[in-house]
């Protein structure tokens, strides 16, 4: 039996080369000629599943190390009898930990005190869930809405889109879908943004086709938002300069690249085979975990509490190290920024979850302690 698995999943080769003949390949490399004589294949989000992959195959399993799903065909693959299979869940503290330093450093630039202001939080599944106790974290007042949800919980806690409109800051954390009874394409659209706070702060870290590029670029330009914090674009990898230049941060569709999460995906993607497959599923990754930036940091709580949680989280995790990566391709030729783009995220940097840091405050850093404890890293006072 053969297993293509995109290389970009740790440790998910090796830990099925027992059983199979798995096949490490880069992105560009799963082609239909590769899969030929393939029974199973696992993806991540830059490849498309679909009839121009997968007809002629042999292939009876599809796995994707992803939340996301709208990058595969999932009606040709009911029709044609194929598993399917998606990690869930996997990367959400990846993405609540980007949210979070995100959230620090942009108050650092517009000289925002996060204490007080109002987060509005789209979708409050896996990942939106985390990004509510990072808003409460960080001392803010958090506003959820989850239509999905609210219909199947009736819980008062969700409230319509309308009501998250006064937040100062607006995150997305939603599926991209364009039919069904809550569609989220273009969910931010031009008459959207103009119901919108005026100053709002927004973060789309979901899909690039949640928000309306054309009608971001408007608000941007006109002043309506203070700022965009971008890790999806419309149209990937063929990005528009033009949002990139405007936005406050941007970096390039790896908000939940942690490797903590690539291998929560590999080992969900390892049980999902064994299953289908009927083999014994023990994962036990053949390779070590690569250390943390930082094993430890100590502070000093006489700071002024966001500024301390601001240079913590910074050093665990440097969004302005992508920020900038993300930033150089303006300066290459337009014909070479898809593959630019495509590489700043094959190559990414190992970047471990806060939990792989150990955070040391003296006497006195109770409140701070407890703030960096619900953000997730394990936290003692000495």
């Amino acid at each position: 039996m053969t297993i293509v698995v995109d290389s970009k999943n740790p440790f998910l080769a090796e830990a099925l080369a027992p059983f199979a003949d798995a096949r490490a390949l880069a992105t560009p490399e799963i082609t239909r000629e590769t899969l030929a004589g393939a029974d199973a294949v696992i993806v991540r989000s830059e490849t498309r599943i679909g009839p121009s992959l997968l007809d002629g195959t042999r292939v009876q399993f599809v796995g994707t190390a992803t939340i996301g799903t709208d990058h595969v065909d999932l009606d040709y693959l009911r029709g044609r009898g194929i598993h399917f299979a998606s990690a869930p869940g996997s990367n959400a503290n990846s993405v609540a930990e980007y949210v979070a330093t995100a959230l620090l450093v942009a108050a650092g630039r517009l000289g925002w005190t996060l204490r007080g202001k109002t987060l509005g939080v789209v979708g409050v599944g896996n990942v939106g869930s985390k990004v509510v106790r990072v808003g409460e974290a960080l001392g803010m007042t958090v506003l959820q809405n989850d239509p999905p949800l609210a219909h199947q919980t009736g819980a008062s806690r969700f409230l319509h889109l309308e009501a998250l409109m006064e937040a100062d800051i607006l995150t997305l954390h939603v599926p991209l879908t364009r039919e069904g009874e809550f569609p989220t394409y273009h969910l931010v659209d031009r008459a959207r943004i103009a119901r919108m706070k005026p100053g709002t702060l927004l973060l789309n870290t979901s899909r690039g086709g949640v928000v309306d590029s054309t009608a971001l670029v408007s608000a941007l330009k006109g002043g309506q938002l203070t700022g965009a914090i971008l890790d999806v674009w419309e149209g990937e990898p063929a990005i528009d300069m033009n949002i990139l230049s405007l936005s406050l941060l941007g970096t390039p569709h790896i908000a939940g690249y942690s490797f903590d999460g690539k291998i929560n995906a590999a080992r969900m993607m390892f049980e999902e085979v064994c299953r289908h497959f009927g083999w014994p599923a023990a994962w036990n990754p053949p390779g070590a975990m690569p250390p943390p930036a930082h094993e430890s940091v100590t502070f000093d709580p006489a700071g002024e509490p966001e500024t301390v949680l601001r240079a913590i989280l910074s050093a665990c995790y440097d969004i302005e190290a992508d920020d900038r990566a993300l930033r150089s391709l303006m300066n290459a030729p337009p014909g070479d920024r898809p593959v630019l783009f495509r590489g700043l995220r094959s190559a990414y940097p190992v970047r471990r979850e806060f939990a792989a840091t150990r955070v040391e405050g003296r006497p006195g850093a109770g409140d701070l302690l407890h703030r960096l404890r619900m953000l997730g890293f394990p936290a003692v006072s000495h």
